[in-house]
């Protein structure tokens, strides 16, 4: 048999992210429906009781599936490469359901120590209370994965580039010691999003979002996602555990993270542009004491971002003098920028991890995480970054005494 004409297997991405996975009613409408039910009517008591025996494939309830976040769903896996995507309630509720759902008492996770403040506490304090073992590594460092996984583990967790320092982690290095361990890898995509690295082809086994942050990419609605080629996991592992647990997505907010597929690859390039411009002329002003983003060639896992991902991406960290103080006075001097602790969004947004995202680790262990009371992390949108450059104005414009010195 030939090949299909429309397959959208067969489209490139930007065509997937348009018109991937759209299903239209029979009104034939042009945006994708917005299906706000929770429920669904059966012709009779025969057909429903066939429904819920899985003999009839149909909508049943939306807790289970939807239209409009099917097609969410669908247009996603199609972009990412997966046969398999599930919508949840968040991104939180997407890494908890992916873990959870493949593991019990007695079990072992080894995960990168770089990551967000809410995953550390699952890896070392939710899972561990239910007897599950969880060991951190330096997600850099090949050989305290060696000697993690030299012993049976069950699930490997990592975020590369990981918040907010934004460590870069060999994908399919660490993906062959898990598998020898045993292990699926599960991987936290958010900084790169599926536009710039795609982890499924680097070894990893299911990879998860918050597409909360770029793939809405507006600041409007909470939303996750899990996906994976692995049946085992998809069908009987994830499927009973989110149908029976319920951190369903909201059709609302899949309509909305649906139609913001359709710019994801046109604002994440544009960011990513944006953001290797600004860290450029961060990196060239007196006063930062040290710039980190993978675009630059002074990142120190340069090469391996180079091979990993499409560009450096939108997210930027940077320390100044003078610990937490010194970055409250620079986030206070800051103009257009937004304080924030989103990121993803098209308007550009800054925050002191130390004080927000991972103020709850407490100053040892973010220490050992690189993150220091003067590090900030900034994340670049859409405006011109030009306009950005300029943005610091009062006493950290390069226009008076002060700036003169620190700024410039």
């Amino acid at each position: 048999m030939g090949t299909k004409k429309n397959d959208p297997q067969n489209w490139r991405a930007a065509t997937r992210l348009v018109r991937g996975g759209t299903e239209r009613s029979h009104f034939d409408e042009t945006s994708e429906a917005l299906f706000m039910t929770s429920g669904y009517v059966y012709s009779s008591p025969e057909e429903a009781e066939q429904a819920f025996k899985g003999n009839k494939d149909r909508f049943v309830y939306s807790r289970y599936a939807n239209p409009t976040i099917a097609m969410f769903e669908k247009r996603l896996a199609l972009l990412e490469g997966a046969q398999y995507c599930n919508a949840t309630a968040s991104g939180m509720a997407a890494v908890f359901a992916a873990l959870a759902c493949m593991l019990k008492a007695g079990d072992r996770i080894v995960a990168s120590r770089a990551l967000f403040g809410s995953c550390h506490y699952i890896i070392t304090e939710l899972l561990p209370s239910y007897g599950i073992e969880g060991v951190l590594v330096d997600g850099t460092d090949l050989d305290q994965w060696g000697e993690a996984l030299s012993q049976p583990a069950n699930a490997v967790f990592i975020e590369t580039p990981s918040n907010p320092t934004l460590e870069i982690i060999d994908i399919q290095a660490v993906s062959d010691l898990a598998h020898e361990a045993g292990a699926r890898v599960v991987v936290d995509n958010v900084f790169a999003t599926p536009v710039l690295q795609s982890p499924l082809k680097l070894g990893a086994d299911i990879v998860t979002y918050s597409s909360t942050k770029h793939i809405d990419g507006q600041g409007r609605a909470m939303g996750g996602a899990i996906l994976s080629n692995d049946e085992e996991f998809a069908n009987e592992k994830l499927k009973p555990f989110l149908r029976n647990t319920g951190p369903s997505a909201s059709p609302f907010n899949a309509w909305l993270q649906l139609k913001g597929l359709e710019t994801l690859d046109l604002r994440v390039s544009k960011m990513s542009s944006n953001a290797l411009y600004v860290a450029q002329f961060l990196e060239g002003l007196n006063g930062i004491q040290r710039v980190i983003y993978p675009g630059l060639a002074s990142h120190p896992q340069f090469k391996l971002a180079a091979r990993q991902m499409k560009s450096g991406s939108t997210l930027i960290a940077f320390e100044v003098p003078g610990g937490r103080d010194g970055a409250f006075r620079f986030l206070n001097g800051v103009d257009i920028i937004d304080i924030s602790n989103n990121l993803g969004d098209s308007k550009s947004l800054i925050t002191h991890p130390a004080t927000t995202t991972h103020q709850r680790l407490g100053e040892e262990e973010r220490a050992r995480m690189g993150i220091s009371d003067g590090l900030i992390r900034l994340s670049v949108g859409l405006e011109d970054p030009d306009d950005l450059r300029k943005t610091w104005k009062g006493q950290y414009s390069p226009f008076n005494e002060w700036g003169k010195d620190h700024f410039q």
